[in-house]
């Protein structure tokens, strides 16, 4: 679908490199500028560099030399996308900013992603994924037993922010094609997170309930997360009154029927009988029962299970290239057309030589 999009991709470690691998899965050629001896994430973490990168072409360029900065704008004159992923003034200093950029292609999508945006009190800070997560309110939503704020295992901030970067970047293509112009992007992470949390914020300043929607934040029984008896979790989610009708009559208890939307409480019989029916059942004893009786039951995965469940099997959401175990970004993937990402510096010759031919 982007076929003949050209992306000048200067940014590093995840967000960025993400944004940008999703529109190269998309049909974009998507060239990644890397320093001698590559990004950052390469030597890193190499993982987190071939988890993000396929489908790009990369070349090395110094970008503190002058012959560098030229060999970039000639690349970005007739380039349709630039993402940037420095601190704010960075690419200022490199004669590579936005009002630099349009200067030479009035027509290009320019796309900065920051922790705290371009222009702010916090812009000029150092900050990461758990950062965006506090500030926004986020963390605050993820608590244990006792209110203590659990450690995320997944950069949500990251992975959101990269999303939205992605989406802007295609409204703007979109509004090129209509308008003939293009335009800025400041990408704030921090800002993208704190936009998750429209439902929070509302209910909070109405009824002073910090935690959304009372009904899925593990209040009631119908909607919770239930233990195994071999340890292992799964979680029920028959909000609906049809789905847990199916879940009592499923187990053989329809006298659990009335206990629909009771609290999950010490205190409530049901809760209690609810809990002692999961812990004596296995996982995968859970996992067959879910697949028989529509009460909106699923597996709470590992990462190491992914594979091998079935529903991810038949949609080859998981997939090998080349060795390197790579997940779908989207419905729209490209799978016809993969390359594994690039080695450093693997397309400088190639790219340059056209530049100056």
């Amino acid at each position: 679908m982007l076929k003949n999009v050209r992306v000048i991709d200067f940014t590093v470690y995840l967000p960025g490199p993400f944004a940008s691998m999703r529109l190269a899965d998309l049909g974009a050629e998507v060239i990644k500028v890397e320093p001698v001896g590559g990004e950052p994430a390469r030597s890193m973490n190499n993982f987190l560099f071939l988890a993000n990168n396929r489908n790009k072409k990369s070349i090395c360029i110094n970008l503190k030399e002058e012959s560098g900065q030229q060999a970039v704008l000639d690349l970005i004159r007739e380039a349709d996308v630039v993402i940037e992923s420095f601190r704010p003034g960075v690419m200022a200093r490199l004669g590579l900013d936005y009002e630099t950029v349009k200067k030479i292609n009035r027509n290009i999508i320019y796309c900065s992603i920051t922790g705290f945006g371009q222009q702010s009190s916090l812009s000029q800070l150092g900050s990461h994924d758990l950062n965006y997560m506090s500030i926004s309110g986020v963390l605050a939503q993820l608590k244990d037993e006792n209110g203590k704020p659990v450690h995320p295992t997944h950069t949500f901030a990251d992975m959101i922010g990269g999303i939205a970067a992605n989406e802007a970047i295609l409204a703007a293509l979109f509004s090129r094609e209509k308008n003939g112009e293009g335009q800025y992007i400041d990408i704030s992470l921090a800002d993208v997170m704190i936009s998750l949390m429209g439902n929070h914020v509302l209910i909070e300043n109405e009824t002073g309930f910090q935690h959304g929607v009372d009904l899925l934040a593990g209040m009631i029984i119908n909607y919770a997360i239930y233990e195994t008896s071999d340890h292992r979790f799964v979680s029920l989610a028959a909000l609906e009154q049809k789905f847990w009708r199916n879940f009592c009559n499923g187990v053989g208890r329809p006298s659990w029927v009335d206990g629909y939307l009771t609290k999950t409480d010490s205190n409530n019989p049901i809760y209690e009988d609810v809990k002692s029916l999961f812990k004596s059942k296995t996982f995968q004893e859970w996992i067959a029962f879910s697949q028989e009786v529509d009460c909106c039951l699923t597996p709470v995965l590992e990462a190491g299970e992914l594979t091998e469940f079935h529903y991810i099997k038949e949609k080859e959401l998981i997939f090998e290239l080349d060795g390197i175990r790579q997940v779908k970004t989207n419905p729209l993937f490209l799978q016809d057309e993969l390359r594994k990402p690039p080695a450093v510096g693997e397309h400088t010759t190639e790219i340059l030589n056209k530049i100056e031919n």
